[in-house]
């Protein structure tokens, strides 16, 4: 057996990677896939890159791990799909491949557990730092799919969680507070992300959401996606995001939680919008995760942000854009 095909087995062995609907999986040239009957495959991909999206002298290679699955499955939940398969190309440098690697597929697995996933296959390769690229499938019924493009004027705009957890922690990082076991709650969004499956899939299952979309940008540039793609503009009120809290002793480090609920990203909270005759059948939680009305969808125009006080201004995209940085 060939050093990668002994990698190969490692990835077969720590990983879940069997499933009924799974005809043909790791070991061959492809993957064979049986799709149920009267359902849709939705099919989205995702890089994950070291000093990019994780930094290897910060991150545990368990929360890599956890985190290139959570990031790459966040996309189905947007669509309203069940999580069923991944795909995973992976390179890494050599002297990776033992502990190190061992404690990503542990992460790697616990996400996969978690979200219900199967590895259908994949490729790795020696590369000078970590690379991955993965392709994740997701299962709904036919015509179900939750759009970025189906948003009206009218609509009411929502949003689940709590937006500026992630950047919080990401700043943590960047002013090398993280190791301090006093604030060491406030990086669990950083490092292991969830992805709203549960909520996603509600929503499509009852037809709640008109159209959606995952915060891994940040509230900011993924509300401009929707109004983009719908032909619409939006007003959000300030005062109704439910933004990240700051201890007391971080509040004189320039952190800003409403600037971090509206311009950070890898939340991977869903925002999406909700006909005003259904808001009636929006619960204020599903699956214990709070659901917030943050604003509403206006005709063809600007994205404004309304203060307390009914001041409005432009809100401006100033989330993560890969080609702009920050």
């Amino acid at each position: 057996m060939t050093k990668e095909e002994q990698l190969i087995e490692r990835f077969r062995q720590r990983v879940p990677s069997r499933h009924r609907g799974l005809r043909v999986g790791i070991g061959d040239d492809a993957a064979v896939l049986e799709p149920a009957e009267g359902k849709e495959w939705v099919i989205t991909t995702d890089a994950f890159l070291e000093n990019v999206h994780f930094l290897r002298k910060v991150h545990p290679p368990e929360a890599a791990g956890y985190k290139a699955l959570a990031r790459a499955t966040s996309d189905i939940a947007a669509m309203g799909a069940r999580a069923r398969y991944f795909f995973l190309t992976f390179g890494f440098p050599d002297d990776l491949a033992g502990a190190w690697l061992g404690d990503f597929l542990e992460g790697m697995a616990r996400a996969a557990r978690r979200f219900n996933l199967t590895l259908a296959g994949g490729d790795t390769t020696k590369y000078p730092v970590v690379v991955a690229s993965l392709t994740v499938l997701g299962e709904i019924d036919r015509g179900r799919a939750i759009l970025r493009s189906g948003a009206r004027p009218g609509d009411l705009l929502c949003v689940s969680g709590r937006l500026g957890q992630a950047e919080l922690g990401l700043r943590l990082v960047q002013r090398k507070l993280h190791k301090r076991k006093l604030w060491a709650g406030l990086l669990k969004k950083q490092f292991y992300p969830e992805p709203r499956l549960k909520l996603g899939e509600w929503l499509a299952a009852h037809r709640v959401a008109s159209s959606m979309i995952d915060t891994s940008d940040g509230l900011s540039t993924d509300l401009g996606h929707i109004c983009n793609a719908s032909g619409v503009g939006a007003i959000v009120w300030a005062s109704k995001i439910p933004a990240v809290k700051v201890p007391p002793s971080l509040r004189l480090s320039a952190l800003d939680p409403l600037e971090m609920a509206l311009n950070g990203g890898e939340d991977y909270e869903l925002l999406f919008t909700v006909r005003k005759r259904f808001a009636s059948r929006l619960p204020h939680k599903v699956a214990g995760i709070p659901i917030a009305v943050i604003g509403e969808i206006t005709g063809p125009g600007r994205i404004l942000l309304e203060d307390a006080d009914g001041q409005t201004k432009p809100l401006l995209p100033k989330g993560w854009d890969p080609f702009r940085g920050r």
